[in-house]
């Protein structure tokens, strides 16, 4: 006899409450856990197309970790190095820019910056602190960021869960699939398929987006010339998840250094502008309705809340775990709607249609 709804909800809150319990006071500990199982996740349809070409799974798991070893670390070592290398020089470079800009409004508007105007004291100000501040902001970021890669836990952990993980998900996934209450198995297995599939659709998907489109940027702001083009690119790439802000926040950065950079040569500038109206057409006539869908369900407003949230009840690994919650949220509300509608709650009690 399946238990009654009160006690079912009872059951399934108290094991909401104990994973976010979990959360708060572990969540350091299970960082590189959640990194690890990420990576798994991600990599599993890999390992699954490498099966299905006759691979063993240790076989497949060990080329994919031999070819993150080869070729994926040293390329994002270099790619990190170079970001914080431009990162740096272009918060020390911001007082001559901030020093072009007044230069400018002083000839054209002198009125505005008299002695006593606010615009001249918020000019000759930001540019000092953004030199003294930004730099130093920057850099302790970074060497956290080092600190906590070279951390032993951190470089040991994560490759070994990862690896662990990879080579047993199949396994794992049919062990889970064993422990699911008998009564509720087949909605619970329809409810997680599609839970997959919008993780699959929106996580790989975009992240293959965001990736495409952060070395277009990258690659040709460097070949037009653009200093700090790099930084531009990559800004512009991991914010593009959401739709338009990738191309604006970059655009505008980017527009704003060549205006400096390019000011006797505005082809260059026309040239930027163009760079980025290229790549918002491909992103949002072939990149995006290509790799990630339309039928995701996981609006860009209901992710940054939970971004935004999780993060700061969680700190950093909330991050990491706000996108699958805010998928199964979705996809539980999409569930409820549709029981609710064919409910007598909603359909009245002598309606048939």
């Amino acid at each position: 006899m399946a238990l009654p709804v009160q006690d079912q909800a009872k059951y399934w809150g108290i094991a909401a409450v104990v994973f976010g319990l979990m959360l708060w006071f572990l969540g350091d500990v299970l960082l590189p856990f959640v990194v690890g199982g990420a990576i798994a996740y991600m990599m599993d349809p890999v390992a699954d197309r490498l099966e299905r070409l006759k691979f063993s799974r240790v076989a497949a798991t060990a080329t994919i970790s031999l070819v993150a070893i080869v070729v994926i670390v040293p390329v994002l070592i270099f790619v990190v190095r170079e970001v914080v290398d431009q990162t740096a020089g272009l918060l020390e470079q911001a007082p001559t820019y901030l020093s072009s800009l007044y230069t400018y409004f002083s000839e054209r508007f002198p009125t505005l910056l008299d002695e006593t105007s606010t615009l001249r004291k918020a000019l000759s100000g930001i540019g000092t602190t953004l030199q003294e501040r930004g730099t130093a902001f920057v850099q302790t970021v970074f060497s956290s960021a080092v600190g906590v890669i070279n951390a032993a836990v951190f470089v040991v952990v994560v490759p070994v869960v990862a690896f662990y993980l990879l080579l047993d998900w199949d396994n794992m996934i049919a062990r889970i699939d064993a422990l699911l209450p008998r009564d509720h198995a087949p909605v619970i297995r329809e409810l997680a398929t599609e839970i997959d599939n919008t993780l699959a659709s929106f996580v790989r998907g975009q992240l293959t987006v965001c990736g495409i489109l952060g070395t277009f940027y990258a690659v040709t702001l460097m070949l037009v010339g653009l200093q700090f083009g790099l930084v531009v690119g990559v800004i512009a790439g991991l914010i593009t998840f959401i739709p338009y802000v990738g191309a604006l926040v970059g655009g505008a950065l980017a527009i704003g250094l060549a205006l400096f950079q390019f000011w006797a040569e505005p082809q260059w500038i026309v040239a930027v502008a163009v760079i980025f109206g290229v790549g918002q057409f491909l992103e949002g006539n072939i990149l995006t309705p290509k790799l990630v869908g339309e039928s995701v369900g996981l609006h860009p407003v209901w992710l940054l809340f939970a971004l935004s949230a999780f993060g700061t009840l969680f700190g950093f690994v909330g991050m990491l775990v706000a996108v699958p919650i805010a998928a199964i949220f979705g996809v539980l509300t999409r569930f409820g709607i549709v029981q609710y509608q064919g409910s007598r709650l909603y359909r009245g009690l002598h309606r048939d249609d």
